[in-house]
């Protein structure tokens, strides 16, 4: 799964979490990495230890666009390759003395990396066309939960658990547009991932654009009526077997100052919340996040809640599917496929950006001016 998942491109950190001049240490796909930011505020990701002895790299300290390894000195430039070792007499570094480098690429308040081998592919397919609107709103969080990411993403592909995981203390406008309705369900699988499309009723129709191999796209409700829906993109990134990050993306249309101030305060005051760090309060106390934190966190603590509940690598040989599975069957079949290529030696699918936006429908009464009229959100 590992050489699979490489050949992609994933979030490795929120770009706040990094200044210009400082390193910090992130981990991702079972490995340690050193994620600095030069002075000129480039960002650089290299390996997590010096070539030297092996101490963390990330405690030393950063000199213009390089750093320097905090127990001997060692300095490497942001493509792993060592420039200096002062204590060594010789003038010149042999060539075989670096460690490994990757390429970044700055998106929407996150910092994407590609941990591959060989040249990395160009940074599209993470892309949203909603997230690049003029003037869109920006919020990012992250989130670090002791679950394995495939029960995660398993998650992003059952729409059924809308209908009873969100029903818990339903409040604001995400909770009004909660219903225990069954959907009628169906899939289908794309240039760039797996369309989900659940129908309640006529008039309520939700998809959720899923990317391969792990970002969720939906739309949710604005924070009040007659706000724009909330266009959030997903990705559930392991860091190895048991843990993983969820980073997470919010556009919301530019509005009226209220609006767009209300989105800025909302996550100002809870884009922190990390349901991991409450596992007692949720599992024991049963006690909730705050009711004014009734969009990610509340949606948190309910998905966190249910796929901590099959525990922290999901026994799958316990199961007993039925047919309201289908989309996580669909997405097994569609990972087992790849994997059996690529162990195969054959070439895997060829996922790519979608040519064509995919229009995530909204329920009426709750669009982005609030009249029938304006019936669906553009995503891509």
């Amino acid at each position: 799964m590992g050489r699979l998942l490489r050949r992609f491109w994933h979030p490795v950190a929120l770009s706040s979490d990094v200044l210009p001049g400082h390193a910090v240490p992130v981990e991702a796909l079972g490995e340690t990495f050193t994620l600095f930011r030069g002075e000129s505020g480039t960002p650089y990701l290299v390996g997590g230890r010096c070539r030297h002895r092996q101490t963390l790299l990330h405690t030393g300290w950063v000199q213009g666009e390089k750093i320097r390894c905090i127990y001997h000195g060692w300095q490497f430039d942001g493509s792993g390759r060592c420039v200096q070792r002062p204590a060594e007499k010789e003038a010149r570094v042999p060539p075989g003395c670096r460690i490994p480098g990757h390429p970044v690429h700055e998106y929407c308040g996150m910092v994407f990396a590609y941990l591959g081998e060989g040249e990395a592919p160009a940074f599209e397919l993470p892309r949203k066309d909603v997230f690049e609107v003029p003037g869109v709103l920006i919020a990012v969080t992250k989130e670090t939960w002791r679950i394995n990411w495939f029960q995660q993403i398993e998650n992003s592909l059952d729409a059924v658990h809308v209908s009873f995981v969100h029903q818990a203390l339903r409040v604001g406008p995400f909770g009004d547009a909660v219903t225990t309705m069954m959907p009628d369900l169906s899939y289908v699988e794309n240039e760039a991932g797996i369309e989900q499309i659940a129908v309640r009723a006529h008039d309520n129709v939700r998809k959720s654009d899923w990317t391969f191999p792990n970002n969720n796209h939906v739309v949710v409700p604005g924070l009040r009526k007659g706000d724009p829906w909330i266009d959030f993109g997903i990705w559930m990134v392991p860091k190895d077997d048991e843990r993983s990050t969820r980073f997470t993306i919010y556009a919301m249309a530019p509005a009226d100052d209220d609006a767009n101030e209300r989105f800025r305060a909302y996550f100002r005051e809870f884009g922190g919340y990390n349901a991991d760090e409450h596992y007692d309060e949720l599992f024991h106390q049963r006690k909730a996040p705050p009711e004014e934190d009734f969009l990610a966190g509340l949606i948190s603590a309910q998905d966190y809640v249910a796929q901590r509940g099959q525990g922290v690598v999901a026994d799958r040989r316990l199961e007993m599917l039925g047919k309201s599975d289908l989309g996580v069957v669909t997405l097994r079949r569609v990972f087992w496929r790849e994997l059996d290529a690529l162990r195969e030696g054959r070439p895997t699918k060829h996922w790519r950006k979608r040519a064509e936006p995919l229009s995530l429908p909204m329920q009426p009464g709750r669009q982005r001016d609030d009249s029938p009229a304006s019936t669906a959100a553009t995503a891509s």
